[in-house]
């Protein structure tokens, strides 16, 4: 099902919640599976879900916590980039685990984007 990134202001909390899980799940499988066209529409996606929950305010932003156990690495990987900027200990917890072998292109990614943040390197989050 596709859905416009406008379309997103509609959907309540919850929803949003549950499409950003759906999305950055099949994200993370796609970009281990090096499908790169296919992760990359799932990207946008996901990142403009993302930038939604920030517009709601800190309490759904906070939602995505709970997502940082999700048994997909797509998922926790996309939340606790999300949660950096609000819960930095909890976010890179679940980033250094995602980081641990064996090597995949999410687990290379989490790694670097550690590293980033750590050094002060990593570009704001939209």
């Amino acid at each position: 099902m596709s859905m416009k990134t406008r379309d997103l202001k509609a959907l309540g909390t919850e929803e949003l919640l549950s499409r950003f899980r759906e999305v950055s799940a099949r994200h993370g499988r796609l970009l281990n599976a090096r499908d790169t066209r296919a992760a990359n529409k799932d990207y946008l996606l996901a990142a403009a879900v993302r930038k939604e929950l920030r517009t709601r305010g800190p309490d759904a932003e906070k939602c995505l916590l709970v997502l940082l156990t999700d048994p997909e690495p797509g998922t926790r990987y996309w939340a606790a980039t999300a949660a950096l900027g609000f819960a930095p200990s909890e976010a890179e917890c679940a980033r250094a685990l995602l980081a641990e072998p064996p090597p995949t292109l999410l687990s290379v990614s989490a790694a670097m984007t550690l590293d980033a943040w750590k050094n002060g390197t990593l570009p704001p989050v939209e």
